[in-house]
């Protein structure tokens, strides 16, 4: 048996690197640098207690936790996996598409989010079914705000558009693009208006549909062109796509990045499209990109590919726009606080998975504003 004195030494060691190895400030952080939670406004103490709840299982499968406060690495833990892994973090990586699509408008490739798509893509228009003018006049804006008439729907599986039925044949993009348009029910006859003029349907496969339209306006294909103009500048060299049976990449998610390279698209977003002071996409989009344009429900809105939402923790109240992906995956920023948090998750298709990481972002990161 060791002596009293010399396992609480051994215990403070094992203590001191559990802490070592999910406070950034203790480490290399790359081209983040760092900085210590006191020196970010952030209680040392509240976060010690985001570790140990982790760890102690009170929360499950959560891969790792990253908060950048005032541009610098404040908190970085890993409970699964560690700062090289790649993440799959689902639907969000959508908000990607968003970035590229902004690129090429600012690049003057694609004309502006009103484009249409079947004017970009006339060879998918030639034999295009269920044909109806409302299919012509669908536009970019329509996929990146999840509200085209398109009968697409990944939250109904009753729906013919829904992503599992796209992903069992080979043609993705015509799949989406024959659908039939959408109808309604309503009560009495002339229905209210929807807020911001738009149904919001969320729809996978419509946004994976902008990979071919990106490609059109770009003339490279959108994994080069998303190597070229994003991640070269944001220093991202390791990424791991999904492609369709056509060697398309998929830009309706999946696409693995690290946990820090999740953190520089928030950061990017959060400092109005720069990036070490290096303009990457333009501030006018950034803006456009995290306004509401449809609604999804009393607390949340969605942009294009951003979702809107105001977190509480205590008496305060925390505007944020952020990427979200199933399993509870959240790439979060937070403009009053100068914040931008990262939480990965692999509870996938898990009730209760997104709860959970808003409750790690809620009574922990939040509550650790100092």
């Amino acid at each position: 048996m060791l002596p009293v004195r010399r396992t609480l030494t051994i215990a403070v060691i094992l203590l001191s690197s559990i802490v070592a190895n999910s406070q950034s400030s203790q480490a290399p952080t790359g081209d983040w640098p760092a900085a210590s939670a006191a020196q970010s406004g952030l209680s040392d103490a509240r976060l010690r207690a985001l570790d140990s709840a982790i760890r102690s299982g009170e929360f499950k499968k959560i891969g790792s936790v990253l908060i950048a406060r005032h541009g610098k690495l404040a908190y970085e833990g890993y409970f699964d996996g560690d700062a090289t892994t790649l993440r799959d973090t689902r639907s969000a990586t959508k908000s990607i598409t968003d970035a590229l699509i902004g690129i090429a408008i600012d690049e003057r490739k694609l004309s502006g989010a009103d484009a249409k798509i079947l004017t970009l893509l006339p060879e998918r228009a030639r034999k295009i079914q269920n044909p109806d003018p409302r299919k012509t006049a669908i536009t970019v804006e329509d996929f990146l705000t999840m509200s085209s008439p398109l009968e697409c729907d990944d939250w109904n599986d009753a729906s013919r558009g829904n992503e599992e039925r796209m992903y069992v044949v080979e043609d993705w993009a015509q799949f989406i693009l024959d659908l039939p348009i959408r109808g309604r029910m309503h009560v009495g006859e002339h229905p209210d208006p929807p807020p911001y003029g738009r149904y919001f349907s969320y729809c996978t496969g419509g946004v994976f549909t902008l990979s071919e339209v990106l490609e059109k306006a770009t003339g490279k294909r959108t994994d080069r062109y998303a190597n070229e103009k994003l991640f070269q500048p944001l220093g991202i060299t390791n990424v791991e796509w999904v492609y369709s049976p056509m060697n398309v990449p998929q830009t309706g998610g999946g696409l693995r990045l690290t946990s820090r390279d999740l953190l520089k698209l928030a950061q990017l977003y959060l400092d109005g499209g720069q990036w070490h002071g290096k303009r990457i996409v333009s501030e006018s989009w950034v803006h456009a990109s995290t306004q509401p344009h449809a609604r999804i429900d009393e607390t949340t809105e969605y942009g294009y590919l951003w979702w809107l939402k105001s977190f509480k923790s205590g008496e305060k109240s925390y505007p944020a726009f952020f990427m979200s992906g199933n399993g509870g995956n959240k790439v979060v920023a937070i403009p009053t606080l100068d914040m931008a948090v990262v939480i990965t998750s692999t509870n996938y298709n898990t009730r209760g998975m997104h709860e959970q990481t808003e409750k790690i972002l809620t009574d922990y990161v939040l509550a650790a504003v100092e």
